[in-house]
């Protein structure tokens, strides 16, 4: 009798800790591609191209290495199109004496999990992720007792378990943190090196067929498909970014440029939320670069923050605060996702960009993400879920524990401050500040009300009033809220008025793109 090892699609590690201690010739890898997992939400095209291919290139590594893998195709006529199907028909057929998987990293999958034992007549075996720096367990322990959550904090303490730009008990630099020397807007003609290309194989275009033929009606293209899909080809994305982006990865993470992509962010995501990278072994290589002298101290401790501070904090939040967290909406917020969201179609130039390469790429970086996208929900007033929904949907990186917690967390504040000291809330002036954006906006920055004015200018006040109950004690926001008392009352409200005015004209999106609808909807 075998060992039935079921491997999902962001667990394509050869070090995943179910294949360890497992003797190949006694061991069956299941993988499967089942119709549930594109479709409970109407994924991007190039996300569902991108962890398909990258499987099957996983599972032919596999085979050369000596494993037995058992692959369920999505064409597959006996495919049940689940997880929980798929390992009822592995263990009818294999008659395993033990199954034995990796935690997932979504809770609906957990839940199902969970249930195997109660289809199968061998006993199911849940391992931890060793990828990740923090199990489950530590991070609980590690938050019991507080009652604000503080990356900073945890982040320390990362720092002082890998030794990670560390000199003994200090930080090298005398400072934890060096964001405060990342932040400068673009200067004229700022333009990041290529990324490398990794054209499609036979089995990425096999797939990118498939793509088209099964899920033609989702969202984004899959033209430009340019993912790395195998370790291979994800360690020369890696080496690539080191070496050419990783020197002013800092000075301009925050920077945003019409029509400039990716600039100088790493864009290995993807490839480490899938496992095609270890995120420990690229924080060692990039300390590596400050201590040769190759990339200065800011970007390296920067980059570093991101994996083993934010990754890290935001998949223990995840787990600690679910299942509330996808039903949190403290700011009561409930307007439709507007329609632009999927179709770019606003004057809004920021927007319409951030949009457009989300539509092209499955990717905007992280302040295209925040401080566009999520600060014009979080101004407007858009229901949690939906947005939740939409980040979960069109970007290659986004799996549920690290898309939720970011989405209703940070961006839209929706635990109460659980996880961000303040609502990210901005006006125009700090899009203007940190884009090209503005300068080729039918809309005038400079302008407050009005028509022609910046939408987010009048939004920014419209949100602080109609959340003054449950913000205005907020310390954070006491100097906003401040200035907003001071201000004559006609001038509040025009404010007021022109936020309602352009609120108004917002045409909802199709609901055929709720998670709801997906539900509903069979899975075929």
């Amino acid at each position: 009798m075998t060992v039935l090892v079921p491997i999902l699609g962001d667990q394509l590690s050869h070090a995943l800790a179910s294949l360890q201690g497992c003797a190949k010739n006694d061991t069956i890898v299941l993988m499967m591609e089942v119709a549930e997992e594109a479709t409970h939400v109407r994924h991007h095209k190039a996300k569902i191209a991108l962890i398909f291919s990258a499987m099957r290139h996983f599972a032919a590594e596999l085979r050369a290495d000596g494993w037995q893998v058992d692959y369920i195709g999505l064409d597959d006529p006996e495919n049940s199109n689940s997880f929980t199907g798929e390992v009822i028909r592995a263990a009818q057929r294999h008659a395993p004496r033990l199954i034995r998987v990796v935690e997932p990293g979504d809770w609906r999958v957990e839940q199902a999990m969970l249930d195997w034992q109660t289809f199968t007549p061998c006993p199911v075996e849940i391992l931890p992720d060793s990828r990740f720096l923090c199990s489950r367990d530590e991070f609980a322990g590690w938050a019991a007792g507080r009652k604000e959550l503080r990356m900073e904090f945890f982040y320390r303490e990362m720092r002082r378990r890998t030794g990670l730009l560390m000199d003994g008990k200090d930080p090298v630099g005398g400072k934890w943190n060096y964001d405060a020397e990342n932040r400068s807007g673009p200067p004229p003609g700022l333009k990041g090196p290529p990324l490398p290309s990794f054209a499609p194989d036979g089995i990425t275009a096999e797939v990118i067929d498939l793509v088209e033929a099964h899920f033609a009606d989702h969202f984004g293209a899959l033209d430009r498909f340019n993912w790395p899909v195998t370790a291979g080809e994800a360690e020369l994305a890696a080496s690539a970014f080191l070496a050419e982006r990783l020197p002013t990865f800092g000075q301009w993470q925050d920077a945003m440029v019409r029509g400039q992509d990716f600039l100088f962010h790493a864009v290995l995501s993807p490839a480490i939320n899938l496992g095609l990278l270890d995120p420990i072994d690229l924080c060692r290589r990039a300390e590596a670069e400050y201590r040769a002298g190759r990339a200065p101290l800011a970007a390296v401790e920067g980059f570093i923050r991101q994996l083993i501070g934010w990754r890290e904090y935001i998949r223990g939040v995840y787990w600690l605060e679910m299942p509330g967290l996808a039903e949190d909406n403290f700011l009561e917020a409930n307007r439709p996702l507007p329609d632009f969201y999927w179709t770019g179609q606003t004057d809004m130039a920021c927007l319409a960009d951030c949009v457009r390469t989300t539509r092209d790429n499955a990717y905007a970086h992280h302040i295209q993400r925040l401080m566009v996208l999520g600060n014009f929900a979080l101004l407007a007033g858009i229901k949690p879920q939906e947005v939740a929904d939409w980040f979960l949907v069109v970007y290659a990186d986004a799996f549920d524990w690290a898309e939720l917690p970011n989405v209703a967390g940070m961006a839209l504040f929706a635990d109460g401050g659980r996880l961000a000291s303040k609502p990210y809330a901005a006006s125009g002036a700090y899009i203007d500040r940190m884009s090209t954006y503005c300068g080729s906006c039918r809309y005038k920055v400079k302008l407050k009300t009005g028509p022609d004015a910046c939408p987010f200018n009048s939004l920014y006040w419209h949100f602080l009033d109609r959340n003054a109950a449950k913000l205005s004690r907020n310390m954070r926001l006491a100097n906003p809220y401040a200035t907003w008392r001071r201000m004559d009352e006609s001038k509040r409200a025009e404010y007021l008025a022109s936020a309602e005015a352009f609120l108004q004209q917002l045409q909802p999106a199709d609901a055929g793109w709720s998670r709801q609808h997906q539900e509903e909807r069979s899975p075929c």
